[in-house]
């Protein structure tokens, strides 16, 4: 993209309007980061990082309602961020095994200031 700006500052905006990334693009990074806006979400998806559980086991770790953990639990799959699959009549839910899952539940760790349980 050939892009010229109004005013030239002689910067480097040219450069960095050509290195960014499509409005799609962003907007998908956003949805993720919209998801993870929410305290309980966040908390829910760095449980899943570390363990699979169904929805009464998360809800007791939680201290949340099962309605209200299945709530949160769809938008956090519909960022594709968490899996589930059933055994017998559980639905069991894990982070999924994604770059940016992997890389938003180091970034949670370090920000918190926590060491991953499987570290330690």
């Amino acid at each position: 993209m050939n892009k010229e700006l109004p005013h030239n500052h002689g910067g480097k905006s040219i450069q960095v309007i050509e290195q960014m990334p499509s409005l799609d693009v962003v907007e998908d990074v956003a949805n993720v980061f919209k998801q993870l806006g929410d305290a309980s979400r966040l908390r829910i998806f760095w449980f899943l990082c570390h363990c699979e559980e169904c929805v009464t086991n998360i809800a007791a770790a939680m201290n949340m309602t099962s309605p209200a953990v299945s709530h949160h639990l769809r938008l956090l799959k519909s960022s594709n961020l968490i899996e589930s699959h059933r055994h017998g009549k559980e639905m069991y839910y894990h982070a999924t095994n994604t770059e940016i899952a992997q890389s938003l539940h180091h970034q949670i760790e370090s920000l918190v200031k926590i060491t991953c349980p499987d570290e330690k």
